[in-house]
């Protein structure tokens, strides 16, 4: 699925930066002129938002896909001063930089999807969704997505992978951990994904199985996949190696249970795990690039975001910054 892109944006002329990346995406994946004018208006707002109130921070850019209508995630990120009143920044006119005030107002209303959360002195995490033609429906959704995914720093391509297959009854969620860095990684995560695209219609376990007698060839993944069955209101889990996986509801927390072992070479069970899943429940899958000792609960309201909102928060403030990072977050839509 889309890997992310990442530029840092300490000092104007990175803006500039962000933006060719950004309309190079949108002209990647069909944008007309028009279209793409509001992609880079939108990533020039956001740029210059953090070099004026964060004194440092990065955007994200990804591509996306849902009900064949393709977009573009902006995703930024920062640990500024933050917001106290987040709908008065909004406001057009309003501003403490001493600028015009109109940079959020525009994104918001350039934006087919548009979110904030931002804590006073943790810092803000911005989303805007741009899509090719009309935004789709939120009532066309039963499962929302969130994911970030980026290699090591120095690296050109993560060793990590992640995707989905959804539909209205049940959904395959993939997370690969190629075993080290570089191109090499990248090629066994891949490999997995290949054989998780195969064999989506098995079970999770099947799908592993498959996996590790196609990944014999490769250096080998750390994986975990995740069945939601929407009519039976369950999560059939099964995972080898260190992907950490949680499931969330208001009233309950599970960590997700793997096997040690490595697919491709070596793997002395594979098990499936069964759990509840609710219809507003939410699931956090992640590689060992982000730290393990993060909490939803030390985020207020952060479950009632956009899944790539909080897969963004937890990047930003448990990236180990020494290993590719995934970070796949899922949301049920309460249906």
């Amino acid at each position: 699925m889309g890997k992310s892109v990442a530029i840092t944006i300490t000092e104007s002329s990175q803006t500039g930066e962000a933006r060719r990346a950004a309309i190079a995406l949108a002209t990647k994946l069909g944008f007309k002129e028009t279209e793409r004018s509001k992609v880079g208006i939108v990533v020039t707002e956001v740029a210059n938002n953090l070099v004026q109130h964060a004194h440092g921070g990065v955007v994200l850019l990804r591509s996306l896909e849902q009900h064949s209508r393709i977009g573009i995630e902006i995703l930024s990120l920062d640990k500024g001063r933050g917001m106290v009143d987040v709908d008065q920044c909004l406001q057009d006119g309003f501003s403490t930089a001493g600028t015009l005030g109109n940079g959020m107002g525009a994104i918001r209303r350039l934006s087919g999807f548009f979110e904030i959360y931002s804590i006073p002195n943790q810092g803000t995490a911005l989303l805007a969704h741009l899509w090719l033609g009309p935004a789709p429906h939120l009532s066309e959704k039963i499962l929302e997505i969130g994911a970030i995914c980026l290699p090591k720093r120095g690296e050109e391509v993560s060793g990590d992978a992640w995707a989905c297959e959804v539909d209205d009854c049940r959904s395959l969620l993939l997370v690969a951990d190629g075993l080290g860095h570089g191109p090499a990684a990248a090629s066994a995560s891949e490999a997995a994904v290949r054989m998780f695209q195969e064999n989506y219609q098995r079970s999770p376990g099947a799908i592993v199985e498959a996996a590790h007698a196609a990944l014999r060839s490769t250096r080998g993944a750390a994986l975990a996949i995740a069945e939601i069955d929407f009519e039976q209101q369950s999560l059939c889990f099964a995972g080898i190696g260190n992907i950490a996986a949680s499931i969330f509801s208001f009233t309950e927390h599970h960590n997700l249970l793997s096997h040690t072992g490595t697919v491709g070479h070596e793997i002395l069970k594979i098990q499936e795990f069964s759990y509840s899943w609710y219809a507003n429940g939410l699931l956090i899958m992640h590689s060992d690039g982000l730290g393990v000792k993060w909490q939803l609960d030390r985020y207020p309201g952060l479950m009632q975001k956009h899944p790539s909102l909080i897969a963004g928060v937890l990047y930003r403030d448990f990236n180990r910054e020494r290993d590719d990072v995934t970070v796949l977050v899922a949301k049920g839509m309460g249906k």
